[in-house]
């Protein structure tokens, strides 16, 4: 009798929410989880909610050594089956004004967002080449719509979809489907750490107490709106049901729009400029000085 052969997924990001909710959930499905966490201790804890199969692996997605070390861990176990799915779910959000950012902080967005997603994938191309494997990247609404004092971010997510349509058309001759999943508001601690980051931003600027006189004031509203975004956002289990349709399904979708409010939100993206700009300030308590 031949023996059952689990289907593979490498999904980056791990550790906590979206990603970590993916890994338990195809785990639970019968996938061999291959589960990108950055500390050892985070992969514990994963391997507390999971069965065997999953295999927790170290990746730090701007550190090309740590990618080709998880690869050549990911290779010895599938052999000439290669690689079933890849998840680039790793990111981070970093939120500031423009006209105050560090520019190292910019780059670090970029660097995590952009470039670590397709270095990433050039890694793992070869094994899904291979088994005719999926590839998914973590979108957003942000890719759609910018918001102020997120330019970052939502530069990095603009970035994503553009690189998710090109990576779509280039591996079409092989046979590897590119998705691309959207999420609105999601429940999950990213916002928390930006939160974070953005205090630690400001605590270190030359003139903070010009940047509180310019900025301070909508800077709380901002905090207000992600602090509502992280306590009020849907369960991270709605992506994962994306996720596991895009590497599951005969036909999986292109784009995978999930959340409460999101194609309001993405139809808001096609809006007149002024007009969006308005509902946007509005929405988010800017007012104009």
């Amino acid at each position: 009798m031949k023996e059952k052969v689990n289907p593979t997924v490498v999904i980056t990001g791990a550790s906590t929410g979206i990603g970590k909710t993916c890994a338990i959930a195809l785990d639970e499905l019968g996938y061999q989880v291959f589960a990108g966490v950055r500390k050892w201790e985070d992969a514990d804890a994963l391997k507390q909610l999971a069965s065997e199969r999953l295999t927790p692996v170290i990746i730090d997605i701007c550190d090309r050594q740590t990618l080709e070390t998880a690869c050549q861990k990911v290779r010895e176990t599938v052999g000439d089956r290669g690689l079933d799915a890849l998840i680039n779910n790793a990111g981070i959000a970093i939120a500031s004004p423009l006209e105050f950012i560090p520019i190292e902080e910019l780059r670090k967005q970029l660097d995590v967002n952009v470039c670590g997603q397709i270095a990433t994938t050039q890694v793992f191309l070869p094994l899904l080449r291979q088994a005719r494997g999926r590839i998914v990247n973590m979108g957003s609404v942000s890719g759609k719509i910018a918001f102020p004092f997120l330019g970052p971010y939502c530069a990095s997510k603009f970035a994503l979809e553009a690189l998710t349509d090109s990576l779509r058309m280039e591996l079409q001759p092989w046979g590897i489907a590119v998705s691309l999943i959207e999420p609105a508001s999601i429940n999950t601690p990213i916002w928390h750490k930006s939160l974070t980051a953005a205090e630690k931003i400001i605590d270190t600027l030359p003139n903070p107490t010009e940047f509180k006189r310019l900025y301070g004031e909508m800077v709380e509203n901002i905090k207000a709106n992600m602090f509502a975004s992280e306590t009020t956002g849907i369960a991270p289990e709605h992506v994962a049901k994306a996720a596991i349709h895009a590497i599951a399904s005969p036909k999986p979708k292109t784009r995978y729009l999930v959340g409460e409010g999101i194609y309001v939100k993405a139809a808001i993206a096609r809006f007149p400029d002024r007009f969006k700009d308005w509902l946007i300030s509005r929405k988010m308590g800017l007012h104009p000085k």
